[in-house]
């Protein structure tokens, strides 16, 4: 597997560009422009982590329900050791209920991961349906490293304009910190994602601190639009940008650009389906400025750590 190409060490010169001869005897080609360097270290905002029979679960439940194989079927232990020889510093892992009643073990399972890791921090589970949600979420909020909490609304089957979530958002909020969405309708959707009940949520809580995962695939245009009007809105670009796909982020570099202080690096890792260097490979194929790629890949997720964590 091909390693993401990073930057070069303090006090190393960067390579110049080659330039080949082509066409009749003596003619050349303008020199081909490199890759902009990836910062360091890289911030990964959307990593999975769970207890490793859990884990086994969710991937069975990949290949039954949607046919895909795991390209890294690792566990967590495994998973932060892969990413840490990879360049990447601070981990913001994840994890969900998919039904009620297990929300607490596995927030006491985050707790412990928290407790054992430096330079890691969480998006913890919730479920509207738990008798203690709510105080549970209280208690873990006031953790530095919990950021907030993950709703994978295509798994736990409610829309984010539930009524039952309200004071988990009203909580978050007096917190100060935020919610990781799966929102959109890609890689697959049912009628709990997509934009239409999402927009109602911004309608009841329109300075949502939230971060729209997948850049709000595969409805890209309707979400991304949502950022002009609702400033505390952020997207993360996992799974958005492999070309394996078929069905990448489509709005184009100019986006990127306008919106790049609002846009985290996520790998999905490891439940991918791809190496996770095709998705930086192809973001740094887009040719954007070093200042979209020190935004993304770095700073924005430790602005959002400092904002958060501290």
């Amino acid at each position: 597997m091909k390693k993401p190409r990073v930057s070069q060490k303090s006090g190393q010169k960067p390579p110049t560009a080659s330039v080949e001869p082509v066409g009749p005897a003596g003619a050349k080609q303008l020199p081909k422009p490199l890759p902009k360097p990836l910062p360091e270290p890289l911030v990964d905002f959307h990593v999975h982590l769970f207890p490793d029979k859990l884990f086994d679960a969710i991937r069975r439940k990949f290949v039954t329900d949607y046919g895909w194989g795991i390209l890294h079927p690792l566990y967590w232990r495994e998973s932060v050791a892969y990413l840490r020889e990879r360049g990447v510093g601070p981990i913001v892992f994840s994890n969900y209920a998919h039904r009620k009643d297990i929300a607490r073990g596995l927030n006491d399972w985050n707790l412990k991961i928290l407790g054992e890791l430096p330079d890691i921090y969480c998006f913890a589970a919730f479920h509207p349906d738990d008798k203690d949600g709510l105080a549970m979420a209280a208690d873990l909020l006031d953790h530095p490293r919990i950021l907030g909490f993950k709703l994978q609304l295509l798994v736990q089957r409610f829309s984010p304009d539930d009524e039952r979530l309200f004071p988990l958002y009203e909580l978050v909020i007096a917190k100060k910190k935020r919610l990781l969405l799966h929102a959109g309708t890609g890689p697959v959707g049912n009628e709990f994602v997509g934009v239409a009940p999402f927009k109602k949520l911004l309608v009841a809580f329109p300075d949502l601190p939230a971060i729209i995962a997948h850049m709000g695939a595969l409805e890209y245009d309707a979400f991304g639009a949502l950022l002009s009007g609702h400033p505390l809105l952020y997207m993360d670009t996992a799974f958005s940008f492999l070309p394996g796909l078929g069905s990448m982020f489509n709005l184009g570099g100019d986006f990127l650009e306008a919106h790049r202080e609002r846009i985290l690096y996520g790998s999905d890792f490891p439940n991918v389906l791809f190496p996770r260097e095709d998705e930086i490979n192809t973001l740094l194929g887009l040719d954007l400025s070093q200042a979209f790629y020190d935004a993304v890949f770095r700073d924005n997720g430790l602005r959002l750590i400092r904002e958060i964590a501290l």
